[in-house]
């Protein structure tokens, strides 16, 4: 995480200076510590530090660099929010999942678990993507793992899978592990 100083001084990151010096020295007045009206011991920490960086022409730079890319990943992150498409892909995802997990458990209930290397290549996800939705449907309790640290699908993740309407999702899986 990098921390913003240009947020931290309200300035543009192409402020120059002598605006960086002038916009230092008002907030520097305002929250310094002996100002008993709006003093802020933290804030004017904060309000020091990001001077210091953004002072020295060498610091800048570097800082730049990495301000740059942290700003590039905050806008690839806003896309993807705004992408109502990658929402879908998770539910796809998470239902194709469930339903693979369904119908190890029901073919064999002595032994429900898929691994991890098997998930991965029966639900076409690969291993970086299907951790997210591993964590989540762990989390909402429709998987664990089992006693042989395979994934097995739960009581909760039934219900879910049933009631996802997946029907035709489990008939095709079932005949894709009897192929397997």
């Amino acid at each position: 995480m990098v921390t913003d100083y240009y947020e931290i001084l309200e300035i543009s990151p192409n402020a120059n200076s002598e605006t960086i010096e002038r916009v230092f020295r008002y907030f520097a007045m305002r929250y310094h510590p002996d100002n008993r009206d709006t003093g802020d011991e933290a804030r004017f920490s904060e309000i020091v530090e990001a001077h210091n960086i953004l002072k020295d022409p060498v610091k800048r730079a570097q800082y730049d660099i990495r301000h740059k890319d942290h700003s590039n990943f905050r806008r690839e992150l806003a896309e993807e929010a705004t992408n109502t498409k990658g929402f879908e892909k998770d539910v796809v995802i998470q239902a194709r999942v469930l339903s693979l997990l369904y119908v190890k458990r029901r073919q064999d209930v002595n032994n429900p678990g898929i691994g991890d290397t098997e998930l991965e290549r029966l639900s076409g996800c690969p291993r970086e993507h299907l951790e997210f939705h591993l964590w989540y449907m762990k989390a909402k309790g429709w998987i664990g793992r089992v006693e042989n640290g395979t994934i097995a699908i739960t009581v909760e993740g039934i219900d879910r899978a049933i009631s996802e309407d997946t029907g035709p999702t489990i008939r095709l899986l079932e005949r894709d592990l009897h192929g397997a």
